[in-house]
């Protein structure tokens, strides 16, 4: 019974990381293209997608069971 506590608390875990990572890694691709093509829209760009790919990779890795 424990085990499957544990087991539960580390894929929670691995899902707010995947929430945090996203965001921060694809927000900051946006920053760079921002820096590189004298835009402000990608940053923003890049933060809502890295979210969406997030929240997919959380849902197709946890939910489908």
């Amino acid at each position: 019974m424990r085990d499957f506590n544990v087991r539960e608390a580390d894929s929670a875990w691995k899902a707010v990381a995947y929430l945090i990572t996203g965001p921060a890694i694809y927000g900051g691709l946006g920053w760079l293209l921002d820096r590189w093509w004298g835009t402000s829209f990608m940053t923003p760009v890049g933060i809502v997608g890295g979210m969406a790919l997030s929240i997919y990779l959380i849902w197709f890795r946890y939910g489908s069971h």
